[in-house]
């Protein structure tokens, strides 16, 4: 497959929220779509994404704030695409740096908020400004591959019944560091691991029909911070008879660098008690992802693991390390193929302490919930 398109030269203006800009925005965006969709229809790729390209126009949304080095690189990500019938809509929730410029050098439709909002309200001004009926979210720190808008048009086109669907990391993340590695192919192995039926929405790398989106009102802006505003998205399009997939070959590149205590804060206060108050909201948990049968017995043990060591009970302590060790032999494998065995041996103690704070908070979202009925 051919990938030296040369996308035109930049065309979107920078988009101030007034009907005036808007409209500026929206005439010079239909010719360069134009272009880009008879470019297309030459394309040819698997899950005939020729035939796509006639049929599927994105929007890509892209939030960010603060970080103009890996926003320079998924936008040139996206440039080296195959697929052509795209438009790049970058929202910057009022960064303090050079991000903003970093977007004006590229193909992009630019939306600058005067106020931090938050990853949930900034995606969510990018889909009410898209122009396209499809809409695929990204984040910043997110690289695509040549051939991803090309099956996120074709997937649409082949299974029109879906309205929403994410893909996952790939297995080779571009930040290095045995936090970053280990934490980015966690999350590869999760998404490859779950069901196809999906229970959730992940907006690192997600598509929704934009009708769809506006109608159940977008993600949840009360999550200020990024959080599970995805999640819970993909809670109330299943509760409104949606269908949502999770597409594991549509795979992308994860360039975060992750840190001891960014770790330890993503997990328990932006991810882990959020969680478990929607959860607990719900009154189920589903069998799936992070929060399979195996997962939850692992979080047990490891607490167990915990106070045996501390009373020196080392024969019930090294029963309880082998029992986590068979429960997770698929993603150790799995670390063991795509690394090597002395990263494998790393893994598993901070892996224990993954189930160690995971098990705090849920806790933790258990008493806030518990306060909540209270307090009613």
């Amino acid at each position: 497959m051919s990938s030296n398109i040369q996308l035109p030269a930049a065309a979107f203006q920078d988009r101030d929220g007034s009907d005036e800009a808007l409209t500026t925005s929206r005439d010079s965006s239909s010719r360069d779509n134009t272009s880009r969709a008879e470019a297309g229809v030459r394309k040819t790729g698997p899950y005939g994404v020729a035939k796509a390209a006639e049929r599927v126009s994105l929007s890509v949304v892209i939030p960010v704030r603060n970080d103009p080095a890996n926003l320079e690189l998924c936008l040139l990500a996206l440039e080296s695409s195959e697929y052509v019938d795209y438009e790049i809509i970058v929202v910057d929730d009022a960064s303090t740096d050079d991000t903003a410029e970093v977007a004006r050098r590229h193909d992009v439709c630019l939306i600058r908020q005067d106020t931090r909002s938050g990853p949930a309200a900034a995606r969510n001004r990018g889909a009410e400004a898209a122009q396209h009926t499809t809409l695929f979210f990204l984040d910043a720190d997110v690289c695509v591959q040549p051939g991803t808008l090309g099956l996120v048009a074709a997937k649409f086109l082949i299974d029109p019944a879906v309205d929403a669907f994410f893909g996952s990391y790939d297995a080779s993340p571009g930040a290095p560091g045995f936090l970053s590695q280990y934490r980015n192919l966690l999350h590869h192995f999760v998404h490859q691991d779950g069901k196809q039926d999906a229970f959730s929405f992940w907006s690192g790398c997600g598509a929704i029909k934009k009708s769809v989106f506006l109608g159940l009102g977008g993600f949840d802006t009360t999550y200020s911070n990024a959080s599970i505003e995805d999640i819970e998205l993909g809670s109330r399009l299943r509760d409104a008879g949606h269908r949502v997939e999770l597409v594991k070959s549509i795979q992308v590149k994860h360039m975060k660098r992750w840190t001891f205590w960014l770790m330890i804060l993503t997990d328990i206060k932006n991810r882990g008690i959020p969680w478990t108050l929607l959860l607990l909201r719900q009154g189920k948990i589903p069998n799936d992802l992070n929060l399979r049968h195996s997962q939850r017995l692992s979080a047990v043990m490891s607490a167990g693991l915990v106070v045996a060591l501390s009373q020196l009970w080392l024969l019930l302590a090294l029963a309880l390390t082998f029992g986590i060790v068979v429960l997770n032999r698929r993603f150790y494998l799995f670390l063991y193929k795509a690394k090597h065995l002395w990263f494998v041996i790393q893994v598993i103690p901070v892996h224990v302490l993954y189930y160690l704070y995971s098990s705090v908070a849920f806790g933790a979202g258990l008493m806030v919930h518990l306060g909540q009925k209270w307090r009613r």
